[in-house]
């Protein structure tokens, strides 16, 4: 992506030398390329630039090339606000991408109903599709999935009691609540409460607390960026030797890196398909989908291909599709297309969207991973 900073926002228009006269999608985004979860955002803006291109390459859609109009919101609410407005007002575009964060889409999806554009969030918060918003939808699992995922694993594994630390950010918070309502429906107990703030950068006085516990068999952790890291690293430090589960919020890479493969061996996490490309058998729909995928991004960018992109990836074939059904660039149409979606093959898994369920996934689109030996090892 090109140099940004948290105060620029990037205009991206690729592939339309020349097309100054010809008519245009417009597709909007932002997404925080910089900041705080520049993690997320960055592969995210990357891999919208790529797909824009390579459509524009194969003639676009219904033979008219896209214009990608991307701003940075530095993971800041009020600047994806204020992105949201422009998008809509000045760039006139049909639909948006983004919303890195929970705080940046809702932010995002309050502009974006307010003006009946369609909105596609990348955050993984249950919040912001339900209730179901009339032009909000979003490709992340929920955070609420992620703890069904995980209470299956541990109820396979006889684990009833359970600690709980917990990230105090929007997604952390949320993901914490959502564990909390459906932790019943398992038989499984949490006999440890703890949190700790996004800039906390020990969370051994937590973990000690949990360790202290009698009964206790596991441990879930609820959050994402550099949080999930050090609490896998004090874990290892304190030697609790109790099963480690982290959140999809961490899928990638990049966590192994932050946490150290040592700290992290162990570890499980519900992720995508596209975290074990290389594993799944050729019978899997989704094997030929993430393999183009992680082949394109990795050759285009030289690093290692992410969830977090991945959840780009699906907005844009999902937008892409409903633009092509609805043969039309109406707001309201692209709207009742996306919602019409049917098995559509992702990297997250096999969409399937109505009126009532606008994420259009089911736990089956969850992977169970364990980290062995620095790498993704696929359990289920």
């Amino acid at each position: 992506m090109k140099s940004t900073t948290s105060m620029i926002a990037t205009l991206v228009a690729l592939g339309l030398a020349g097309t100054a006269a010809q008519a245009e999608i417009r597709i909007g985004a932002s997404v925080s390329a910089t900041g705080p979860a520049s993690f997320l955002g960055d592969p995210e803006a990357k891999t919208l630039e790529m797909l824009v291109e390579e459509t524009n390459a194969k003639g676009g859609i219904n033979g008219e090339p896209v214009k990608l109009v991307l701003y940075d919101d530095g993971s800041d609410p009020n600047k994806a606000r204020t992105f949201a407005t422009r998008l809509i007002e000045d760039d006139e575009v049909v639909a948006i991408i983004g919303g890195s964060t929970t705080g940046t889409s809702m932010s995002i999806a309050s502009v974006a109903e307010d003006n009946e554009v369609p909105f596609i969030s990348l955050a993984g918060a249950i919040e912001i599709i339900q209730p179901v918003r009339p032009f909000t939808f979003k490709t992340p699992h929920t955070d609420r999935m992620a703890c069904e995922k995980i209470f299956e694993d541990m109820k396979a594994q006889g684990i009833t009691k359970i600690g709980l630390i917990s990230g105090t950010d929007g997604f952390g918070a949320s993901m914490q609540a959502q564990c909390k309502d459906v932790i019943g429906n398992y038989g499984i107990e949490i006999v440890a409460d703890e949190t700790y703030g996004p800039q906390d950068a020990d969370m051994t006085p937590q973990l000690t607390n949990i360790k202290g516990k009698e009964g206790i068999q596991a441990v879930l952790n609820p959050g994402f960026g550099q949080g999930p890291a050090i609490v896998t690293r004090n874990y290892k430090q304190l030697a609790v030797g109790l099963p480690l589960y982290q959140s999809h919020g961490v899928a990638s890479d990049g966590f192994i890196e932050l946490a150290g493969a040592d700290a992290a061996e162990g570890v499980r996490i519900p992720g995508t398909a596209l975290l074990v490309a290389d594993l799944l058998p050729d019978t899997d729909p989704q094997k030929p989908v993430v393999e183009a995928y992680k082949t394109a991004f990795e050759a285009r960018t030289k690093t290692p291909v992410g969830t977090f992109g991945g959840y780009a990836h699906d907005a844009f074939n999902i937008l892409s599709d409903s633009i092509t059904r609805a043969g039309d660039t109406d707001p309201v149409a692209i709207r009742d297309a996306i919602e019409a979606t049917s098995g559509l093959v992702g990297t997250t898994g096999i969409v399937t969207m109505t009126p009532e369920d606008h994420l259009g996934l089911d736990l089956s689109a969850f992977k169970m991973l364990e980290i062995s030996g620095g790498k993704w090892k696929l359990i289920d």
